[in-house]
């Protein structure tokens, strides 16, 4: 077997870290919400984490300088979907957050999940962590679609471009900057309950790269 070089080595595994940032369970996606599965907007207002809604006061994140989320038509003018929206983004920034930070026990992510998907989101961040790994760079969310099922439950279907974020060494801070291919995007599917506190929390979520709907 011919050996690989270091460097490639390196690079490969580091680009593994940043597929893991896709934070799900692979290529599934809940029957509830196969209705909703790559809706597009034609809203184009960009805008950063919208603030969250509710009676709970929610944590405090911010991201280091160079890791920005961009949360793309993620105002529907609808109240209850919009405080659905906005708590959605709250735990991607919190996720993303929990991994520069290289801390599965953050707080915040049990704010924002709970059940098998608060497990899954600590070991995703604890395997990038262990890995050595960091990320960095831009990450872009897009074409929410949003099913109330009812006054507690809800699901989410969105788009992520990962197309200019980048895994990070976590000591050296060398970046391992990779080419866009269909593989940068990713389809996301959530479920999430609204719990006593106002707290829409992600149940479920799943992912699927490549998806059609979410690849230029």
């Amino acid at each position: 077997m011919k050996r690989r070089s270091l460097p490639v080595a390196a690079a490969l595994a580091a680009t593994a870290a940043l597929l893991l940032t896709a934070c799900g369970s692979g290529d599934d996606s809940s029957k509830d919400n196969d209705k909703i599965a790559g809706a597009d907007t034609s809203d184009t207002t960009t805008s950063a984490s919208p603030s969250a809604t509710g009676a709970a006061s929610r944590p405090q994140v911010t991201l280091p300088d160079d890791l920005t989320d961009t949360f793309e038509n993620w105002k529907t003018g609808d109240a209850t979907q919009d405080a659905v929206l906005a708590d959605v983004a709250k735990r991607v920034d919190t996720t993303n957050y929990a991994i520069t930070e290289g801390n599965a026990e953050l707080p915040a992510l049990s704010f924002y999940y709970s059940g098998t998907a608060l497990a899954d989101a600590k070991d995703w961040v604890q395997s990038i962590v262990k890995d050595g790994y960091s990320i960095t760079g831009a990450n872009r969310y897009y074409n929410p679609k949003v099913d109330v099922f009812d006054a507690s439950s809800a699901g989410v279907v969105y788009c992520e471009d990962q197309s200019k974020a980048y895994a990070k060494d976590r000591k050296s801070e060398k970046v391992y900057k990779t080419a866009a291919t269909d593989k940068s995007y990713v389809l996301y599917t959530s479920r999430l309950e609204k719990n006593k506190q106002g707290v829409w929390q992600t149940t479920k979520l799943t992912s699927e790269r490549g998806h059609k709907s979410c690849t230029p």
